[in-house]
């Protein structure tokens, strides 16, 4: 975990120093340390008592209490399948929709002979741990050490997590690119990315193109050696469900626009805006299916 002093949190959110020190000392800031005579406190701690108030919209109440019940056939049960196979199919996984619905119902894997690469089965059950903590977390503020958990999670086991210059759980170490575009540099990683978060989080009520707007600049970063579009996914589905807007899944056969529209948000929002709202669409009738509500 990363740490600031109490005056630069102090400075952070427009307070006093002495403000500052006294929530630390009162307990009021979790995960602070005192060090000396001066307080550590976690990079991406948030003012006492500014949480945001939230109320659960009726498909993550659904979600909720169907991956409590371990409820099988249910939109839980879908949004596992395809949000993990769609989302490791577009980064190249060789895994059939079949085979990822066998792996999550049974826990076991189901071939007919072909050979398997080891990782893509280890990723789409780590895949299917990652979705339960947007689940689960639907409704915490985004930070960086959760999206460092969820990059953690996607990645543990892996032949990459062997490497010993791939950080699991870490920002890049090496130098990256992205469609053979440039990305952030390892060490402006952390700033960029606070930078980014900083700005999302002082919104006050996030629409889609907000969404898809840290979507498309966290994906530009590139803050990790590999995994950012699962992981970018991830979040733009958990903070869907954060905001009461109807999450979607983008599909392989959205693959091409979906890349499109990244590369010309900056220009052109319309581009992934559409290929979004496509999506959206198609979980619109899921849930028409399901006979859950939304706006």
């Amino acid at each position: 975990m990363e740490y600031i002093s109490a005056k630069e949190y102090a400075a952070k959110f427009g307070i006093s120093e002495r403000t500052a020190r006294n929530y630390c000392a009162c307990g009021k800031i979790d995960g602070v340390r005192l060090v000396g005579k001066s307080w550590n406190v976690p990079a991406d701690a948030v003012l006492p008592g500014r949480k945001k108030k939230f109320k659960s919209s009726p498909l993550l109440a659904v979600l909720r209490e169907q991956q409590a019940g371990n409820i099988k056939g249910g939109i839980y049960h879908r949004v596992q399948i395809d949000l993990t196979y769609n989302s490791n199919h577009i980064e190249g996984s060789r895994l059939t929709h079949d085979q990822t619905r066998y792996i999550f119902e049974t826990n076991t894997i189901g071939t007919s002979g072909e050979a398997i690469i080891v990782d893509d089965v280890i990723e789409t059950v780590n895949h299917f741990r990652c979705i339960d903590m947007i689940i689960e977390q639907a409704d915490a503020r985004l930070t960086e050490s959760f999206i460092k958990q969820l990059h953690f999670t996607l990645k543990t086991g892996t032949s990459d997590s062997r490497k010993s210059w791939f950080a699991v759980g870490g920002y890049k170490r090496l130098p990256n690119e992205v469609g053979g575009m440039e990305t952030a540099h390892p060490s402006d990683v952390h700033r960029q990315m606070s930078e980014l978060l900083r700005a999302y989080n002082a919104i006050k009520k996030h629409s889609l193109e907000d969404i898809v707007d840290f979507h498309q600049r966290f994906e530009a970063i590139h803050p990790f050696q590999d995994g950012n579009g699962r992981v970018g996914r991830l979040i733009m589905f958990k903070e869907c469900l954060s905001a009461g807007i109807v999450p979607f899944i983008i599909t392989d056969e959205l693959k091409m626009y979906y890349y499109r529209g990244l590369s010309q948000w900056p220009q052109v929002k319309g581009y992934l805006m559409d290929t979004c709202l496509t999506a959206q669409d198609n979980f619109k009738a899921l849930l028409d299916y399901f006979r859950i509500k939304y706006k």
